[in-house]
């Protein structure tokens, strides 16, 4: 393309670590190379702190297509200030280097995530590609198309932020001419759009059909297409149709598999008309998941003489098998007696605060029997952390709505790396108390954790309760131990490596 400004001097050598960029971005590490630019973690000596400089390489440094691409980049996404998009906060050039500057995002990206924790939890899916999709939704309204949507490029920070990066190769709505243009070929393979690998024009549908493929591999460990070569990875999502996503992960729901299956539609006009109307249908079908089960006919029945639970939620399902088959077990004649007396049994448990009963119920909420106690997320109890915690989100645990939550960080392993024993939610009921029951709700189950309680909020805590693996919705029964404070102690993660605890409920 003619040049329409004067040549940049190339830089001498690549540049490394401990290199000073523009006199105050010190490079620290390299954290991640592509064809066109390399990814530094840098420290910005005038505001001290860690940021991200990205550095196209020195073979493009002269050459002003490659120059005006990275410029554009920069201006793109200078314009989008949005929770789910990486912010730019320089831009600029130094002895032939070009460069810019992010905001740093501490923690992995996608591709690392499925790598290791394998397929994800559709739950968890969900709620990653739906960050990811306000984001791109945001981007489009803005007259912007990524055009490069691969896991590689969410940023998933310690704190459980989800951040779309890497916006090298978008492109403008509506423009007709400028450095890329109908018939080249732009994008990463695994992830690339029918029209994109045809040459062809690109739209928000393109970034709808890539954000499908992030969905599917999320949900599968895999990618539906894949190959030896770029060109037969991108002839494939040309040609062939899409695998059933059912069949890979049969426990998927309908609703979902038909959404991906809309998602990744060969002729965009099939896909959904926008991301927004795209993320609309994936937060109706996680509101699906989150919508208890139907009830059998013959268990609605069974169930009428139990409780019920906070928030009109149904009771546990095993309950109520273990309630309909002791009632099986009476005769026509005297079923009502038997009903009676299992009425009666139950009452007693409640009133006595046994911990039978919680047993029998499988972890039902902690309002169900005793005295309800309001208890109040105020921090965190790290005593071995370095105050990395975000503590800040310790309300959220006790705010009535099950869309937020208390999180820890992200952690090299799910047993806190061997930096720590545990680390915990503090929680205070506002005066010292016995609690026999309390109840934990989370969107990552599969936690080891106790209930300890203490007199002050920083500790000492003793525990009260046993250590279990707390599941979507736990109940601890506790040994009545008085205290103000008390912490919801954890001792190893999930495979996530962090937590998250939505709801605790309480009862004396």
């Amino acid at each position: 393309m003619p040049g329409s400004r004067p040549p940049t001097r190339a830089a001498s050598r690549p540049p490394q670590p401990g290199d000073l960029i523009a006199g105050r971005y010190e490079l620290e590490q390299l954290v991640g190379s592509g064809g066109m630019s390399s990814v530094f973690r840098a420290r910005d000596e005038q505001l001290d702190r860690w940021v991200a400089i990205k550095i196209l390489h020195e073979r493009y440094a002269g050459d002003d297509a490659y120059v005006e691409r990275f410029r554009r980049e920069a201006e793109a996404v200078a314009r989008l200030s949005h929770p789910n998009i990486v912010t730019v906060i320089d831009r600029g050039e130094d002895e032939g280097r070009q460069y810019i500057v992010f905001e740093h995002v501490e923690g992995e990206n996608l591709k690392d995530l499925v790598a290791r924790a394998g397929r994800l939890p559709p739950r968890r899916a969900l709620e990653l590609v739906l960050a990811v999709a306000d984001g791109l939704a945001f981007a489009h309204a803005h007259g912007l198309v990524h055009r490069d949507v691969k896991p590689q490029n969410v940023l998933l920070s310690r704190e459980g932020e989800v951040k779309v990066t890497d916006f090298g190769i978008a492109r403008s709505l509506g423009v007709d001419r400028g450095v890329t243009q109908t018939g080249t070929v732009l994008g990463t393979g695994e992830y690339l759009s029918p029209e994109q690998a045809s040459g062809g024009p690109v739209s928000p549908a393109t970034d709808v059909y890539s954000l499908g493929v992030v969905l599917w591999e999320l949900l599968t460990g895999t990618v539906p297409f894949d190959g030896d070569s770029f060109v037969g990875v991108a002839l494939r999502h040309v040609q062939e149709p899409v695998p059933s996503l059912r069949e890979r992960r049969p426990d998927v729901q309908p609703r979902l598999a038909a959404a991906v299956e809309r998602a990744l539609a060969k002729d965009p006009a099939r896909r959904f008309p926008s991301m927004d109307a795209f993320a609309a249908e994936l937060r109706a079908c996680l509101a699906e998941l989150e919508r208890p089960a139907p009830v059998p006919e013959a268990d609605r029945e069974a169930t009428l003489v139990v409780p019920p639970r906070r928030r009109g939620r149904l009771a546990p399902r095993r309950a109520a098998r273990r309630f309909r088959r002791r009632t099986l077990l009476a005769s026509a004649g005297g079923a009502l007696a038997a009903v009676a007396a299992v009425v009666a049994v139950w009452l007693a448990l409640a009133g006595s605060g046994q911990p039978g009963h919680s047993a029998a119920a499988g972890g039902a909420s902690a309002g169900r029997s005793g005295t309800a106690v309001r208890l109040r997320g105020v921090g965190d109890y790290d005593p071995q952390g370095d105050g990395g915690e975000p503590a800040y989100t310790a309300p959220r645990a006790t705010d009535d709505n099950p869309a937020t939550y208390w999180t820890t960080e992200i952690y090299a392993t799910p047993t806190f790396g061997n930096l720590k024993r545990g680390l915990g939610l503090v929680l205070d009921a506002g005066a010292p108390v016995g609690l026999r029951r309390l109840t934990v709700e989370t969107p990552t189950p599969g936690f080891t954790a106790r209930v300890e309680v203490g007199a002050v909020r920083q500790g000492p805590f003793q525990p009260d309760s046993a250590t279990r693996v707390v599941g979507a919705r736990t109940t601890f029964v506790l040994d009545g131990k008085r205290g103000r404070y008390y912490v919801v102690w954890l001792t190893e993660l999930p495979p996530e490596r962090y937590a998250r605890i939505a709801e605790v409920d309480a009862s004396r």
